[in-house]
């Protein structure tokens, strides 16, 4: 009876013993069969806050060439694409018969010569004693107003006169030509001329930056037809009052142009710098973009072995790293290599020297 129990107990104990061993085994191949990643301690940083910009190039002044009144042109002396100076004739219309605007000159000069004679009349008159102050007083407004319609008549004849003969007002370049010799002029102007000399470029810029930029401050310039070649600018305004629809405020940026060569309607990028701010900087590897979105993530390894998939909005790209302006928190480690495999909350196996890295990244 004694052998029995004896076997029994032996049995029960190889049974647990196989039990423990087997929950041991399972155990291990599970943590094998976890995913092997590598991660990085990163922590946060002063970084360089960079305002970058694109907008097409606008002249500082835009001038009209037109006539003042509908007329045939007789000859256009530019094209478009010209540099011209201030005072340079650019267009030459049709003689105008001004003999009737002549006549009318001549009209209100006898006129006026015919009112001086009546006014001085009675204005002796008046110092005799022989007339009124009223009729004084009503023959200087007759006066008055003969002065003013022969001025309006010189007037009128010499804008004709001039207008056969169109210039520009300004230096610059000729952006627009809208008709041709033989034409007769209409709404639209003959030509428009911009000066180039400086130019601007207006941006738009966000709520949240608007108080760092400021009216002086320098910005860097560049065009696509000139590559990485860099032009210097300066903030010249910032408006006030936001854009409704877009939540942005207009700044304009101005270049000398000494050169000529920037011209109104080239593509140019802007960069300010608006100051410094701590932020997380990880590595490029560290980041995934979740396909069909525009989103971005960063796996973070919890204390307990499993990682989180956290969202994260990117700043600058930094050579190698990317600047993270929400998503990580400083002192949390991020996975690096081996994000293919992984899920939200999934147990992970590190197979790197975290402080190792954490220094390689500091360097």
């Amino acid at each position: 009876m004694n052998k029995i129990f004896i076997s029994a107990a032996s049995l029960a104990l190889l049974t647990l013993g196989a039990c423990s061993g087997s929950e041991k085994q399972d155990k291990n191949v599970k943590e094998e069969s976890a995913p092997v990643v590598k991660t990085m301690l990163v922590n946060d940083r002063e970084v360089n806050q960079i305002g970058n910009y694109t907008a097409t190039v606008e002249p500082e002044l835009i001038n009209n060439i037109s006539s003042s009144a509908p007329n045939r042109i007789k000859q256009i002396l530019v094209d478009e694409g010209m540099r011209v100076s201030a005072g340079q004739r650019l267009v030459i219309m049709d003689d105008i018969n001004t003999t009737s605007y002549e006549l009318q000159v001549d009209n209100a000069k006898a006129n006026l010569k015919n009112v001086e004679v009546n006014y001085n009349r009675a204005l002796e008159l008046y110092k005799i004693g022989g007339g009124t102050k009223q009729q004084v007083d009503q023959m200087e407004i007759q006066l008055v107003n003969a002065k003013n319609a022969l001025a309006s008549a010189e007037r009128t004849l010499r804008n004709m006169r001039e207008n056969t003969v169109l210039t520009s007002p300004i230096s610059g370049v000729v952006t627009a030509r809208n008709y041709d010799p033989g034409d007769m002029t209409a709404n639209l102007p003959i030509l428009t001329v911009a000066r180039t000399q400086p130019v601007k470029i207006v941006i738009n810029v966000s709520e949240s930056e608007l108080a760092k930029v400021k009216r002086g401050m320098p910005a860097i310039v560049t065009f696509d037809t000139y590559g990485d070649e860099i032009f210097n600018g300066t903030v010249t305004l910032v408006s006030p009052t936001v854009d409704h629809s877009s939540r942005t405020f207009g700044a304009e940026v101005t270049l000398a142009n000494s050169d000529g060569r920037i011209l109104p309607g080239m593509f140019g990028r802007v960069e300010l710098s608006l100051g410094t701010a701590r932020r997380v900087v990880v590595p490029d590897k560290a980041v995934v973009k979740q396909p069909g979105s525009g989103n971005h993530y960063v796996y973070v390894y919890n204390q307990d072995g499993t990682v989180s998939y956290n969202k994260v909005e990117l700043g600058q790209r930094l050579g190698d790293s990317y600047e993270l302006i929400s998503g990580v928190e400083p002192g949390s480690t991020v996975v690096v290599s081996g994000q293919t495999r992984l899920a939200n909350g999934m147990k992970v196996r590190v197979a790197n020297d975290t402080k190792n890295d954490s220094n390689k990244s500091e360097k």
